[in-house]
């Protein structure tokens, strides 16, 4: 008797089938693996992802351009309330490093506000340090 080997007919049909189920499935789960590779919500990782965007653009602005600054510092305050409105205190987020490095970076900055007034200039060194935390959260989304 021969050999008899099995012919592949499926033209690559299987892989197209699993790459729209894929996405589909992928467009209805809640869930979205992050750069470090956990699985986190999605609506948490929009919020994340918004929140550390518009707060680098206000902190990046020159104070001296009022109306940009305000409009940038408007937006980060929306951003910060959003986040923290719809994940403070949420347990499937308050262990992750992403969500530890924003509350750090959002309480420096309500800190020196509190203390020096709302239209105070944030000095360079908390300005920094603010950054470098938007910077380490960023990593884990």
């Amino acid at each position: 008797p021969l050999p008899v080997q099995a012919e592949d007919m499926s033209n690559g049909q299987d892989e197209k089938e699993e790459g729209v189920v894929g996405a589909i499935k992928s467009l209805f789960d809640p869930n979205e693996k992050t750069k470090s590779g956990k699985v986190l919500p999605k609506a948490y990782l929009k919020s994340a992802r918004e929140l550390v965007k518009t707060l680098r653009e206000s902190l990046k602005e020159d104070p001296k351009d009022i109306a940009n600054f305000r409009r940038n510092a408007d937006s980060a305050k929306e951003s910060i309330r959003d986040y923290l409105s719809n994940w403070r205190g949420q347990k499937t987020v308050a262990g992750e490093e992403s969500y530890v490095e924003l509350e750090k970076a959002i309480r420096s900055l309500a800190s020196f506000y509190s203390k020096a007034g709302p239209s105070a200039p944030l000095p360079g060194e908390v300005k920094s340090e603010i950054l470098n935390d938007l910077d380490t959260a960023e990593k884990f989304l």
